[in-house]
């Protein structure tokens, strides 16, 4: 199946702001039985924008804008193939607990396995383990099978119920959240079980007549567990599924903080506003590269204008760039402005 994907991001400011950094995790990741064939971004305003991949593989476009602007539009276009893969088993050997302890004392998981900013063990999470009896019992994949649909059925799916900087401990007071929210009480559960497990962000596609949580495409959070002979397998708490060919991911980290779409600062007192449309189209065969692809609007109220600047990469690198600005949220490049402020962060559009 191949998929078209076109991300929007739209920020508006009160006044005008005089520089913009920004950091993008955009790209569809290609690994497996996912392959990016195609991936460009559109930009205004004009200016150039640089890649590079992290050690866990995710590409990462960002950029600088020094100059003044009252306006920062992002247009992402990609194109995936993902093959059929095996069913994920219903359950594993009872041995492959020890499995999971001889791979984590072998190898470098340490990171999935410790608490991380929004993947805390908090008195109330440690109350919602004994409540679900989350203990190593049956065998791993079994476990988390059970996991997966408790969690489910704990929490109501409520957007907006939450921020995107929430701690976890408000949607289990609430037992509301967001996709977002699902995947952080996942994985903080699952390494309680000492077994490695991490965020993904990506797209969800839509399929007609199948009823979910999140309905209609959108951009989308889950989690991976590592089980013995499978690797990374996931889990998508939100709808109580295991992923399948309509999950497509773009990065890995271990929580949110570390996988936002768009993240960044500027340098100004005013007030941003933002705007985030997807849309996944999903076909059988790859567009034909001679003909535009044409993708229905879903909000008439904002349509991002036709750039003026242009960058374009490939699965095997992103190439050459230009254009942009945006801003979000997180810490460390506070110091180099001033008096910088974070943008309004782009959270998971489930």
């Amino acid at each position: 199946m191949y998929y078209s994907i076109r991300h929007q991001t739209r920020f508006r400011y009160s006044s005008p702001v005089s520089e913009s950094i920004m950091e993008m995790r955009l790209q569809p990741r290609t690994e497996w039985t996912q392959h990016c064939l195609s991936f460009e971004i559109e930009l205004e305003p004009r200016t150039r924008v640089f890649h590079y991949r992290d050690y866990l593989g995710n590409t990462i476009h960002h950029f600088n804008v020094p100059g003044q602007h009252q306006k920062l539009d992002i247009v992402s276009t990609s194109l995936v193939e993902v093959t059929p893969f095996a069913a994920w088993p219903e359950k594993l050997d009872p041995l492959a607990w020890e499995e999971v302890d001889a791979q984590v004392n072998n190898g470098d998981y340490y990171e999935m396995l410790m608490p991380s900013d929004f993947a805390q063990p908090t008195p109330a999470l440690l109350e919602l383990a004994v409540a679900l009896n989350v203990t190593r019992r049956a065998d791993p994949m079994t476990m988390l099978r059970q996991l997966n649909n408790a969690i489910f059925r704990h929490f109501e799916y409520t957007p907006k119920a939450t921020r995107v900087d929430s701690p976890i401990d408000d949607a289990l007071r609430t037992r509301k959240g967001v996709c977002q929210d699902f995947a952080h009480v996942m994985i903080a559960l699952v390494r309680l079980l000492k077994i490695p497990c991490r965020y993904v962000s990506g797209y969800k596609a839509a399929r007609a007549g199948e009823s979910e949580r999140t309905s209609g495409s959108a951009s989308h959070a889950w989690v991976e567990a590592w089980l013995p002979g499978w690797g990374w397998v996931g889990f998508d708490p939100t709808n109580n599924k295991l992923t399948a060919e309509r999950h497509i991911r773009t990065a890995v980290g271990r929580d949110y903080a570390d996988v936002p779409p768009t993240k960044g600062l500027y340098k100004g007192d005013s007030k941003g506003d933002l705007a985030v449309q997807v849309i996944v189209l999903s076909t059988d065969k790859p567009a034909n590269p001679e003909v535009e692809l044409v993708f229905p609007s879903q909000d008439d109220q904002w349509t991002v204008a036709p750039p003026k600047a242009r960058v374009s990469s490939s699965a095997a690198h992103a190439a050459q760039q230009q254009q942009q600005q945006q801003q979000q949220q997180q810490q460390q490049q506070q110091q180099r402005l001033p008096s910088a402020r974070f943008t309004p962060p782009t959270r998971q559009t489930c």
